[in-house]
């Protein structure tokens, strides 16, 4: 079974939980709506052996209503095809997490709580992964600015000397030992 035959059987199977298709360049994406999004996550799974989530990603619409939509990329080892599912969460409302259908979608989920916001109910962890916890933006919606926002934390991230202040790489080749080698391995305790 190709990919589009396997959208085939997912509107056969959801009939209108499958809002729309499209075709692009061979690449076949269902746009399902936000109920029903696990459920067919889930099927993709077990009965199409998509048994892997590439990405899982989010957009941003600002001005349109719903205002964000999340993106998920399948492949499937067994069949070699792609599959892009799409489903745009109204507002007030969480998208369901899928770590229980792919452990691989708990930093993804993680990255677009942290970066647009994005909620997923059923989460194992929704903690931020890149920014600070208690940050209070999310500076990948569109109305962040390019030149980012001040912020209180001081301007160097640590005071003390940086632990490869020389550079990973500084050596002197073809020396007798690794003292030699290595010039911060002659350093003491009380130097670094």
């Amino acid at each position: 079974m190709n990919a589009a035959q396997m959208v085939n059987a997912l509107k056969e199977k959801f009939g209108e939980a499958v809002l729309s298709t499209t075709e692009f360049r061979g690449e076949q994406t269902v746009h399902v709506s936000i109920a029903s999004v696990k459920a067919l996550l889930k099927y993709c799974r077990d009965e199409l052996a998509f048994d892997y989530l590439v990405d899982l990603s989010t957009l941003d619409h600002m001005g349109e209503e719903p205002r964000f939509e999340v993106v998920y990329e399948l492949y499937g080892y067994g069949h070699h095809a792609h599959l892009r599912v799409r489903s745009k969460i109204p507002d007030g409302e969480d998208a369901p997490s899928v770590c229980d259908i792919w452990a691989g979608a708990n930093w993804h989920e993680r990255e677009a709580w942290d970066m647009m916001g994005v909620k997923f109910s059923g989460h194992p962890d929704l903690r931020r992964i890149l920014m600070w916890e208690g940050y209070p933006f999310f500076p990948l919606r569109k109305e962040f600015p390019l030149a980012g926002k001040p912020s209180d934390l001081p301007e160097v991230g640590f005071t003390k000397v940086a632990p490869m202040a020389d550079g990973p790489f500084v050596t002197s080749a073809g020396a007798a030992d690794t003292v030699s080698r290595e010039p911060r391995a002659k350093r003491t305790e009380d130097e670094k």
